[in-house]
């Protein structure tokens, strides 16, 4: 048992190219949660209009069309979880957008 080596579990020095990737993932993760914050803003917003919009909502909410509208954000994820791995960054990025507005729609 005395045999492994403990120096993997040592903790290492701050500074040097550590600082870097810590930079790095610290303004990757503001990105995300950038991106995560205005998609809350969009849904917020859509359903927002949406609810207050008597004509919009009367349209959706008042036929069968509000099923397709309520089952269309989980369409959406399982759309794309099957091809998330094939899409470039900038197709990604347009399903977000619209998985937001739907999901106001959804929420209105």
């Amino acid at each position: 048992m005395a045999d492994y080596d403990q120096s993997a579990y040592r903790a290492r020095p701050v500074g040097g190219t550590d600082a870097a990737i810590d930079q790095g993932l610290r303004a990757h993760m503001i990105s995300v949660y950038n991106y995560m914050t205005l998609g809350l803003g969009v849904t917020g917003l859509v359903a927002y209009l949406t609810y207050a919009t008597p004509a919009l909502f009367g349209l959706i909410y008042g036929t069968p069309l509000a099923f397709v509208v309520m089952l269309a954000p989980l369409g959406i994820v399982w759309f794309a979880f099957g091809r998330i791995d094939r899409m470039s960054a900038a197709t990604a990025q347009a399903w977000f957008w619209a998985f937001s507005a739907i999901m106001g729609l959804s929420l209105a």
